[in-house]
């Protein structure tokens, strides 16, 4: 199952609530920082299409400086995910043959743009309305509306995003709130 949401809605919030259930997740995030290790086939080929500047003096990548070019630029954006997916969605599919969970959720950030949620039959969407995910990410990231405004429009819409959902859970009303909703679906999975 593939578990998708914007920035700041609180993906990473209910995934972890799903594992602390019983599923076995795999974050999408921890699976790219690996594909990008020091040393790494992926992180080669970045360096090669984006320069030197993108690599830190201890080898490893670099991410403020890539995030800075591939934030205002849709093509370098593009040509980032077509490096980096293929490697993601490798690793992500040797990850789940090796789960030992009837619940096996792929919680990622770019499912639906990446086109990887059609490997998955059932979608969840963490949802919270775009004023929500501004505010949350403005106090998280201690950044200026403009600057997250700009960060939250380089993702899908979260409106968008819902019309691919086959379960949304709505973050936008108190952490019990997601909670419940988290467990109710947890309990439909396990019937």
């Amino acid at each position: 199952m593939g578990l998708t949401g914007g920035i700041a809605t609180g993906k990473s919030l209910v995934s972890s609530m799903f594992e602390q259930l019983g599923a076995f997740v795999i974050d999408a995030d921890r699976v790219a920082r690996e594909v990008v290790s020091k040393g790494s086939p992926v992180l080669k080929e970045i360096e090669k299409y984006f320069g030197k500047d993108v690599i830190l003096p201890d080898g490893n990548l670099n991410r403020k400086k890539l995030r800075e070019i591939i934030i205002s630029d849709k093509e370098k954006r593009e040509l980032l995910n077509s490096i980096t997916h293929p490697a993601i969605i490798e690793r992500e599919n040797e990850l789940v043959n090796q789960a030992d969970s009837n619940l096996i959720i792929v919680d990622a950030a770019l499912l639906i743009e990446s086109g990887s949620h059609k490997r998955f039959k059932e979608i969840i969407v963490v949802y919270a309305p775009f004023e929500v995910q501004l505010k949350r990410l403005m106090e998280r990231d201690k950044m200026s509306r403009e600057d997250a405004e700009r960060f939250i429009k380089t993702q899908m819409d979260i409106e968008e995003k819902k019309k691919y959902a086959t379960y949304i859970i709505d973050n936008s009303d108190g952490i019990e709130y997601t909670r419940k909703q988290v467990k109710e679906l947890y309990e439909t999975f396990q019937t």
